[in-house]
């Protein structure tokens, strides 16, 4: 369905029980809701009614140009907006990559609109700052920042049938090739995915902070982006239940390559498991 918020259209899907407790599904990049297709199901089956957003960026009519319209106050503010249309007062939030960052957000400055959040493959954005600081490897694991800030990045990302935007999909083979299609046809969509990376300040004083929502934040040990620091120290900045899911062999591709395991993490996390 479409749902109209804050000025801009935004591609809402939704499944499962109509009844049952609201789950907010925040995607990352460069993907988009059909990252949680094999997730989905799972807590339908629990009786959970899920809504995944196509965030800014994603959904072409919440597209903005301005990099500065993809600072993280507002994809937050759109996540409220979106729930306040649905007439949801509050929900489970699962966000991956960029969307576990929305989650963070939203669990520090919208609590009341978060039951529990289960953040996976991003740390809480403070731990990951310090590892930042501290980890020589953390700041090579994170050195494609740069490049993805750059003018260069659309080309260098599409050049050669997006070998490098299929290269990020290894450990996931085929089923990263829908997104990479959609990066290649769609006007615009990869350039506002970008602007993620473009719009970030890094170390902002209005970034979140202490987080007083349960909370379970789910690391792969062979993520290619997130050391073992940011993911240990994510703790330090929780005031509530918190739990460190560790998977072992699994890259940062967790919602697809880890499904089922993801599922138990988040259900537990939910109360129902």
């Amino acid at each position: 369905m479409e749902i109209k918020a804050r000025g801009l259209t935004f591609d809402v899907y939704e499944g499962g029980p109509s009844d049952g407790d609201p789950v907010l599904l925040l995607h990352g990049f460069p993907q988009d809701h059909r990252e949680f297709d094999r997730l989905a199901p799972q807590l339908h089956e629990k009786g959970l009614r899920t809504y995944a957003i196509d965030q800014r960026g994603t959904s072409p009519g919440a597209r903005p140009a301005d990099v500065g319209a993809y600072r993280m106050s507002e994809p937050t503010a759109d996540a409220v907006a979106v729930l306040d249309a649905l007439g949801i007062e509050s929900a489970h939030v699962i966000g991956h990559d960029w969307g576990a960052v929305v989650g963070w957000w939203l669990a520090s400055g919208y609590p009341e609109r978060v039951r529990t959040l289960t953040a996976v493959s991003v740390p809480h954005p403070k731990a990951l700052g310090l590892a930042l600081r501290v980890r020589a490897s953390q700041r090579a694991r994170m050195a494609y920042f740069k490049l993805f800030q750059s003018r260069i990045a659309e080309r260098f990302l599409l050049a050669r049938d997006a070998a490098a935007l299929r290269a990020m999909f290894q450990p996931i083979g085929a089923t990263g090739d829908k997104y990479v299609e959609s990066m290649q046809t769609e006007p615009g969509r990869l350039t506002a995915g970008l602007n993620w990376y473009r719009a970030t300040t890094g170390g902002s004083p209005d970034s979140p902070g202490i987080i007083r929502v349960p909370t379970t934040y789910v690391w792969s040990d062979r993520d290619g982006v997130v050391g073992l620091t940011a993911a240990l120290r994510t703790r330090d900045w929780g005031d509530a239940d918190y739990q460190l899911v560790a998977m072992r062999g699994i890259s940062h591709w967790v919602p697809e390559q880890a499904p089922a395991a993801l599922a138990d993490a988040a259900l537990a996390r939910i109360g129902l498991v």
